[in-house]
């Protein structure tokens, strides 16, 4: 059994026209880093990377799908951004972060549930949230801002550019709206309080034990909660820590020779592009590229020492893991007593 898991988890998945997706994604943040990288604007070149990530959502759908997905997920990004410059001009400290990451990890999983995005989850939204609540604002929030609208359009035309191609245009018509019942809104809530929780969680450990980037804890608490089993969830979660910890050599092996910004910038863009190759086939592969990838895109926002970074986010990566596996696993014992629950009740119906 335990052979066949390890097996299991050095299974790299099939291809499906991932290098399509990659470039889509590699272009979306590398055209606006290399702008700003021009301008020398790189207090602004962490809006534009939060922005560019609109070109993850909508992967293989129809051009229209995409496009609906993609500006919703824009609508929502930018929604976070904002809260999370206006968290860093109130200069709201570690615990402020928790607070906001909590809040932000609750109802923007209730949003991604409604609006069916995927990849499903709250990691984005976090991250996003939580990064740049955490560094200064030293640009104009009116920039900032024009900056990540200005990416997440970019990112949506790059998304629909392919039908500049007559032979691959494909239908542009708006997915149908689905259906929601009272179980269906029932599990959207209990996802998005376990969200909240593993977030609330995990960052209180992470400031109680005095790391810094207590985000990154919260982060990878949020990661496994959204899956479609018990098993898939467990899995991501070890899929995370072990990945993190490559990431991590990886990084420093990146970071050790402190090369120039216009370096780093090419490598965000070589990085984006990796991770979209594998993140459908090997999540864990795909965070040997996602985790480098997120402590340069934290180095031109507020370089720091390179070393200090790694450290907080392989330690506090482990601590939210941990979290959110448990948690999984406590919502998994909640769906197995209320299946129980349901059949004792059908059970008495069906006696009386």
């Amino acid at each position: 059994m335990a052979t066949q898991y390890v097996r299991e988890f050095f299974r790299v998945g099939p291809a499906r026209q991932d290098h399509v997706v990659a470039t889509r994604c590699g272009i979306s943040v590398g055209l606006p880093l290399l702008t700003l990288l021009a301008m020398d604007r790189f207090d602004l070149m962490i809006f534009a990377a939060f922005g560019a990530f609109t070109g993850i959502y909508g992967r293989g759908e129809a051009h229209g799908a995409r496009l609906r997905h993609q500006g919703e997920f824009g609508v929502l990004i930018m929604l976070v951004m904002f809260l999370g410059a206006l968290t860093a001009m109130a200069d709201a400290g570690p615990w402020g972060i928790v607070f906001g990451t909590t809040v932000v990890a609750g109802l923007w999983s209730l949003a991604v549930n409604y609006f069916q995005l995927r990849p499903a989850g709250v990691i984005f939204f976090t991250f996003g949230y939580a990064a740049i609540g955490s560094i200064p604002l030293t640009a104009p929030l009116w920039q900032a801002m024009l900056t990540g609208l200005a990416s997440v359009v970019l990112a949506m035309l790059i998304g629909i550019s392919s039908r500049l191609v007559p032979a691959w245009r494909t239908s542009m018509a708006a997915p149908p709206r689905p259906q929601f019942t009272h179980e269906h809104w029932r599990e959207f809530r209990v996802e998005a309080g376990a969200s909240a929780l593993a977030a609330l969680t995990a960052g209180t450990l992470a400031t109680v034990v005095g790391l810094g980037h207590n985000y990154w804890a919260m982060v990878a608490a949020v990661a496994p909660i959204a899956g479609p089993s018990l098993a898939q969830r467990v899995k991501k979660g070890v899929h995370r820590i072990l990945g993190t910890f490559a990431g991590v050599a990886v990084a420093g092996l990146l970071l050790a020779p402190r090369p120039e910004p216009w370096v780093l910038v090419l490598m965000v863009i070589v990085l984006q592009f990796s991770a979209e190759m594998f993140v459908l086939r090997h999540y864990a592969l795909a965070l040997i590229f996602i985790t480098p990838l997120a402590l340069i895109m934290t180095e031109l926002a507020a370089p720091t020492d390179p070393r200090e970074l790694m450290v907080d986010r392989a330690l506090q990566t482990a601590i939210g893991a941990l979290v959110g596996i448990s948690l999984v696993y406590l919502m998994h014992q909640r769906t197995i007593r209320e299946k129980n629950r349901r059949r004792y009740q059908r059970r008495r119906q069906d006696g009386a």
